[in-house]
């Protein structure tokens, strides 16, 4: 049978490429930037307060879990975050903090001093951990501070 040769050699390509391949669930959807919020309320004083009130929102839209182990989102000048071993549930989504705190199952923390986003224009970009880009969103003017992509 045709079918039973074809299994090995799709995990052999999987496993040589280091990815699985998309279920036609995975497919129909995709983990993407869902929101930015760049340019946090009130003054940009630096505090570590307005530095976590800049972020941004990754989303599951797959059903299935997504390892996010050494994505990275990067903004236009290079500055970049890089996931731990953390995984992204079905339907989830994850936000990722400027400043310092205390990551959780929401909440992630770049750990920064200061700013990331500029609010007069920046792109947010996403990364799989073989450095193929994912997803991306651009915004150019200050408009209401935050965008959804």
């Amino acid at each position: 049978m045709r079918t039973r040769a074809a299994l090995p050699a799709l995990a052999g390509a999987a496993l040589l490429t280091g990815t699985l391949l998309s279920s036609p669930a995975e497919a129909a959807g995709s983990v993407h930037i869902y929101e930015v919020y760049y340019d946090s309320p009130g003054s940009d004083t630096g505090s570590n307060t307005s530095l976590n009130a800049e972020w941004v929102k990754i989303k599951n839209s797959t059903s299935s879990t997504v390892s996010l182990k050494n994505w990275e989102i990067k903004d236009a000048t290079g500055h970049t975050y890089t996931f731990g071993d953390v995984k992204i549930g079905p339907g989830s989504s994850k936000k990722v903090h400027t400043g310092k705190g205390t990551n959780t199952g929401t909440d992630k923390y770049w750990g920064r001093s200061w700013y990331v986003w500029n609010n007069t224009g920046d792109t947010a970009k996403l990364y799989r951990a073989g450095g193929t880009k994912a997803d991306s969103c651009t915004w150019s003017s200050r408009g209401s501070g935050y965008k959804y992509c």
